[in-house]
């Protein structure tokens, strides 16, 4: 009579019926996570409610110092801007945006308190449109358009794009769009700001900011998606072309 062996790696009858049941376990292709997409130009400037709250500190700060005076606009600046920080922390809104606006209102409202005036709030954001339009003019000088190199190191596409004759074109466009942009608001600002229009300086400021900015935005994304699908066209032709070559030199020397 043959003796029965109990091995415990076969498995039996309970087992098997077990396993049968059983869900095999899920693992995780690494090619099936795609990476998550990058933000956008809008996103990365806080939103559309980042251009928003960027206008409520001039809009409190205005009618404030013509009826109370500089010393209480300047206060109900800062409370504004801490407020809207806290907002946005609550919200977990991103933090650059957020840090970046209340430090541009305590700028602004040191500069009005060493002027003495209240259109010195404003001193602070026309001299940095006029910096943003020497720097987006310049870049185009030296064929670094800021608005291809912001855009592609966003999106983490290299600076593969500087070889493309007609998208390099495109984004000296968007950039000079972007430069014609700041130095409409300095002319007019500072105008503006030569004639003491405190309340004018105010509305120039709020319809030259973030609905310019929309525009400028949205000239941005069609120029560049243009400029896109011609580098990818571009790009397909090149490599349908080494391919034609490879074959044809395939062909002409079969031993190789």
């Amino acid at each position: 009579m043959a003796q029965t062996t109990n091995d415990p790696s076969a498995g039996g009858p309970v087992d098997d019926a077990a396993g049968a049941g059983r869900r095999p376990e899920r693992v995780d292709d690494p090619a099936d996570q795609s990476p998550p997409p990058a933000p956008t130009i809008l996103e990365q400037m806080g939103g559309v409610s980042g251009l928003i709250y960027s206008t409520v500190p001039i809009v409190v700060f205005v009618p404030v110092n013509a009826v109370w005076g500089l010393t209480a606009a300047m206060i109900a600046a800062i409370a504004v801007a801490l407020a809207i920080f806290c907002v946005r922390l609550v919200r977990r809104e991103p933090l650059n945006p957020a840090i970046s606006g209340l430090i541009g209102v305590a700028i602004c409202v040191f500069i009005a308190h060493r002027v003495g005036d209240a259109k010195g709030y404003f001193l602070f954001g026309i001299w940095t449109t006029l910096a943003y339009a020497v720097v987006f003019v310049a870049s185009i000088v030296v064929r670094w358009p800021l608005v291809g190199v912001a855009w592609n190191l966003i999106s983490g596409d290299g600076m593969a794009w500087r070889k493309h004759r007609k998208t390099l074109l495109a984004y000296d466009f968007a950039t000079a769009f972007w430069a014609l942009v700041f130095f409409a608001r300095y002319l007019t600002q500072s105008e503006l700001y030569d004639h003491g229009s405190t309340g004018w300086l105010a509305v120039a400021r709020i319809s030259m900011g973030w609905p310019l900015t929309a525009l400028a935005v949205l000239a941005t994304v069609v120029l560049v998606r243009r400029a896109t699908r011609e580098e990818d066209r571009m790009d397909a032709v090149d490599e349908a072309t080494g391919a034609d070559n490879d074959t044809a030199g395939i062909a002409d020397n079969p031993s190789r």
